[in-house]
């Protein structure tokens, strides 16, 4: 296979990318062994909207999947992410089993490094980012049960969406239901967890609604990690006229009480993965949310060929987080103390103006947009001490600033169908991003004024082309340009220990391209495969993780380049298979230096050349089978396999491999009014031990978050017309 490009994209996994193409043209014969010229299905008839140029999947030219939001309600707990997206090739998202920690994220290895909140990709709930101007995300307040679908863009068409876009995760919720409807449900299962949901769905004159809460709480898997979290999400239309349409749009997430459990090192791993590490104990670690948003959205289409668009938002997040930090280290003079409160506000816009029309007798299609977004953070540390024997508990300040960043982009979208078989894509983005921090807490030479402000610009193009080869495939080529600033929380603290932000550090920026096919066979048969590669230099790394704070460094250049395919088909009336795998080979290019072991302050260990980037699985395999139809009898067997990981930059910890199995079935009751879904699901079938996700290059060494044993849940869900 030859390489991707000259930039260093080359992969000599060829072999790899082989193997994986046969088995999803095996599969394809398999459902369509009699057609040699299929005529075209109306397959994937979903339209997404990712690249803000509404179009089916299969006829995008980058690589994009869709989750239904049935997937996360049914026959599942319904309250991670991690749950439905298993079956998303180049996607992975990990359960820490830890409610006080995001999930962990990464698409095609971007974001894999992450200890904090989610990095590397960008989150949208309704188009109303979940990812702040500076590139930190969250998830936490996706509400599945109002989900219409999850979107999930790869590749280079992700830098449209500017800072920190390794990738795009976006969550719709459902318009109203044409029937009003009432649904909701409940699931209770291993270790105290449990979930219960109401909603309703419908349809009144130029209104239609559709608005759900959820309740979750779980003892945990581990000792102290007891969770409990209530979420409300909630979208009404105002259908004002033929061409003109208002949406408004709420979310509230509350959190008051989840204990942090923390990492484990190999050998408490080992020992047992149910225990925890003593300074949570004894620090009481734990965490604190309360999020609430408001959002509008306005369309106008003055004509069939043009439309604007208007979305505004308001929220704003509070956090307070007691860390593990030693009372003796909060005893230096700069120390910002082991307590935190955050005060968030956050507001926005984006403005948007689409014309559809002809070029040279050819469809063509222009996006032009304008969008700002504003975070204002109020930052507070304190002692998580107020004597030797009261610990865990808030005490003299230690920090107070304000930090405000804002980002003001633009971005220009095309597509252009100019000829019968070719459809070509362009699009730029110019992106500015400030960051501004004002300290209100001087007090003597141990604590000075370490106000200051940054600013960032970056400007990232990308282009794509689609050849229609047959009715049933179509091949894709993209390559794009993409950044990644440093956020609130890299910035907070310097190597040195020494207050102030550390604006020393650089936007990391890479380049990215893909090469693909997508297949749509048979009836019931669609399936892609894609090559890819992303060349990062100054890419933002840890340079010393002690006491729960990370510091971080630029380094030369890292590479990510590899395969991912996906097969969705019906083997016969009832049977559904799913498989998805993905291959990331993703290394260290230029050498660099790093920190080992707590208290390090000048980085000494080396990292070589060839290193695997820590949080990185080399392959991660899911295939699901199922049987069943819309009512009566289901079951369904999956399976789930991740290769070693890489939990330090010197390589020197791995995570073991592993493999999970996993079994439900249940029952669908259909009445006049009433429709019932029961089931029943086991997770770990083969009780294995393995961990769930790393907190990479963790100073204290307690690298691994263990996975569940074998679990067992049950549950019901109802929608009553």
């Amino acid at each position: 296979m030859s390489d991707l490009s000259s930039n260093g994209f080359g992969w000599s996994g060829s072999r790899v990318a082989m193997q994986i193409a046969s088995v999803i043209a095996a599969g394809l014969c398999i459902t369509n062994a009699s057609a040699a010229e299929p005529a075209p299905q109306e397959l994937g008839t979903v339209t997404v909207t990712a690249t803000r140029i509404a179009e089916t999947p299969y006829n995008v030219p980058a690589s994009i999947s869709v989750v239904s939001g049935e997937t996360f309600s049914n026959d599942t707990l319904g309250v991670n992410l991690s749950e439905g997206v298993r079956a998303v090739p180049g996607l992975l998202a990990r359960n820490r089993q830890d409610y006080a920690q995001e999930e962990q994220v990464s698409i095609r290895g971007f974001g894999a490094n992450s200890t904090f909140g989610i990095l590397g990709v960008r989150l949208y709930v309704d188009d109303i980012p979940a990812t702040q101007p500076d590139g930190q995300g969250a998830v936490s307040n996706f509400n599945y049960a109002s989900a219409d679908r999850v979107e999930v863009l790869r590749g280079p068409f992700s830098t449209l969406y500017g800072n920190s876009a390794g990738g795009v995760i976006a969550i719709y919720t459902a318009d109203g239901a044409e029937v009003p409807t009432i649904s909701g449900g409940a699931t209770g299962g291993s270790y105290g967890t449990y979930r219960a949901d109401l909603g309703t769905s419908g349809t009144k004159g130029i209104t239609d609604y559709n608005l759900h809460f959820t309740h979750f709480y779980t003892d945990g898997y581990r000792q102290h990690a007891r969770a409990r979290r209530e979420s409300f999400n909630g979208k009404v239309n105002f259908q004002l006229s033929e061409r003109s349409r208002l949406s408004l749009l709420g979310n509230f997430l509350s959190a008051p009480l989840v204990q942090d459990p923390m990492g484990l090192t190999p050998a408490m791993f080992d020992a047992n993965p149910r225990q925890v590490a003593a300074p949570a104990n004894t620090y009481n670690t734990r965490k604190s949310t309360q999020q609430a948003q408001l959002g509008a959205v306005y369309e106008y289409k003055p004509s069939d060929a043009q439309s604007f668009r208007v979305l505004t938002y308001y929220g704003q997040r509070l956090i307070t987080q007691f860390l593990s930090i030693p009372r003796a280290n909060q005893l230096a003079a700069a120390s910002p103390g082991g307590a935190i409160n955050l005060n968030n506000i956050y507001s926005g816009g984006d403005a948007r103006w689409t014309y559809k029309s002809n070029f040279l007798e050819r469809p063509f299609n222009v996006v032009a947009g304008l969008t700002f977004d504003n975070f204002n953070q109020h930052r507070k540390g304190y002692n998580n001490f107020t004597s030797v024997t009261d610990l865990g508990v808030q005490g003299t300040l230690r920090r107070d600033e304000r930090n405000n960043v804002y980002n003001f982009d633009q971005y220009l979208e095309a597509n252009w169908a100019f000829a019968e078989q070719w459809l070509a894509f362009a699009g730029v983005r110019r992106s500015q991003v400030n960051f501004d921090s004002d300290d209100q807490y001087p007090v003597d030479v141990n604590h000075p004024d370490t106000s200051g402000s940054k600013h960032y610009v970056a400007t990232t193009p990308v282009a794509g082309l689609l050849y229609k080869v047959k009715p049933w495939m179509n091949l894709h080529a993209s390559y794009g340009a993409g950044f990644q600033t440093p956020t609130i929380d890299q910035l907070s603290y310097r190597l040195d220990g020494s207050a102030g932000l550390n604006f020393g550090l650089k936007p990391a920026r890479s380049n990215n391209g893909e090469v693909g096919a997508k297949f749509r066979l048979a009836t019931h048969t669609q399936a892609n495969v894609a090559v890819f590669g992303a060349i990062t230099r100054k890419e933002l790394v840890i340079a010393s993780n002690t006491f729960g704070r990370s510091t971080y460094q630029n380094v030369g250049s890292t590479r990510r380049r590899g395969v991912e395919a996906g097969l969705d088909t019906e083997l016969a009336t009832d049977w559904k298979l799913q498989l998805a795998y993905t291959y990331v080979d993703a290394t260290v290019r230029e050498a660099y230096l790093t920190c080992a072991g707590p208290g390090c302050t000048t980085p000494t260990v080396p990292v070589a050349v060839g290193n695997r980037l820590p949080g990185v699985p080399q392959s991660n395999a899911f295939v699901a089978l199922r049987w069943g139809g819309e009512t009566g009898w289901h079951a369904g067997l999956n399976g789930q396999y991740l290769s070693k990981i890489a939990a330090n930059d010197t390589n020197t910890v791995y995570a073991p491999s592993y493999g999970l199995l996993g079994l439900d079935t249940g029952y669908v009751f259909v009445l006049p009014r009433w429709r019932v879904r029961t089931f029943v699901r086991v997770d770990n079938l083969l009780d294995k031990s393995y961990v769930s996700a790393i907190s990479v290059n963790d100073g204290n060494g307690r690298f691994y978050y263990p996975g569940t044993d074998r679990t067992a849940m049950a549950g019901f869900s109802f929608e009553w017309k």
